[in-house]
């Protein structure tokens, strides 16, 4: 597993644009990691005598509207972004592989009703239902997380079907069958193991619309609430006070292109190392 793994990196690294993405992800992933030493005051500390300063020594990005410093809430908003990102992903992989097998495994009438589920939740665009479903359950981290879960579960359920259903019948699977193995042995040891490939990539190939999904609900104030610092909310703030300084949209604007374009390209570039055919069909 380390050897394969060494390798597929390796094969990420030899690409030009893969390079970029993994250099990208590895300061967003060390800069949510490391964020409380890296802070340089307290994000939400009000110093309104110095307010929308320009970037200085000080003040690397500047200062927002009410004198709070505007680099340690850019790294604040990185964790923030990242710890949403990584729970939306693990839940909603979790829950899809396993109705994805389901589907695969279970009669005729249980697979259609899972299916039909699939289909309403991917017959609306993925913003448009978060932001209906947490304008019903009302704005917080935790809805916003649990929304945008139930919209991607779909994305890993369908592939970890089909996945499933062209693995069971494998003669590896038939003859474990024929030495007695149950059921949840043959699916927990085998078929799993055997599906995550592509589901990983998926995953890698989502963060970056997790993240975009957030920043975009916080923006328009149905997701993270202050004085938690969300680069969507930092992003509003910026606009609404962007004839007293252009900065805050700058910085925050930088900040959540470069995450998406790094986790874009490197799950692109995972993408091919895991399997080239891929890069042809997605072409």
């Amino acid at each position: 597993m380390i050897a394969s793994a060494r390798e597929v990196l390796a094969k990420v690294w030899a690409g030009g644009t893969g390079r970029i993405g993994l250099v990208l992800v590895f300061v967003i992933l060390f800069v949510a990691a490391f964020a409380p030493w890296l802070v340089t005051h307290e994000p939400n500390k009000l110093d309104v005598l110095h307010r929308f300063a320009d970037p200085s020594f000080e003040h690397l990005m500047g200062t927002d509207q009410i004198g709070r410093d505007f680099f340690s809430r850019i790294v604040v908003g990185t964790r923030l972004a990242v710890g949403v990102a990584l729970a939306v992903i693990l839940a909603s992989l979790t829950m899809g592989t396993l109705l994805g097998i389901a589907a695969a495994y279970a009669g005729r009438q249980a697979e259609r009703v899972i299916l039909i589920l699939f289909d309403i939740i991917t017959s609306f665009p993925s913003l448009v239902l978060a932001l209906a479903m947490v304008a019903m359950l009302g704005p917080s981290l935790v809805n916003v997380v649990i929304v945008v879960t139930i919209t991607f579960i779909p994305h890993f359920g369908r592939v970890a079907r089909a996945q499933t259903l062209a693995l069971k019948s494998a003669p590896f699977l038939e003859a474990e069958r024929v030495l007695g193995a149950s059921p949840v042995r043959l699916v927990l040891v085998h078929v799993v193991p055997n599906i995550m490939g592509p589901l990983v990539v998926l995953a890698s190939m989502d963060v970056p619309v997790v993240i975009t999904i957030e920043a975009g609900l916080s923006f328009l104030g149905v997701g993270v609430r202050p004085p938690l610092a969300s680069w969507g909310t930092l992003l509003y703030d910026g606009y609404q006070h962007l004839s007293q300084s252009v900065w805050p949209v700058i910085f925050a604007g930088l900040t959540l292109s470069a995450a998406t374009l790094g986790f874009t390209l490197f799950g692109e570039a995972l993408r091919d190392a895991v399997d080239p055919k891929l890069r042809s069909r997605a072409a």
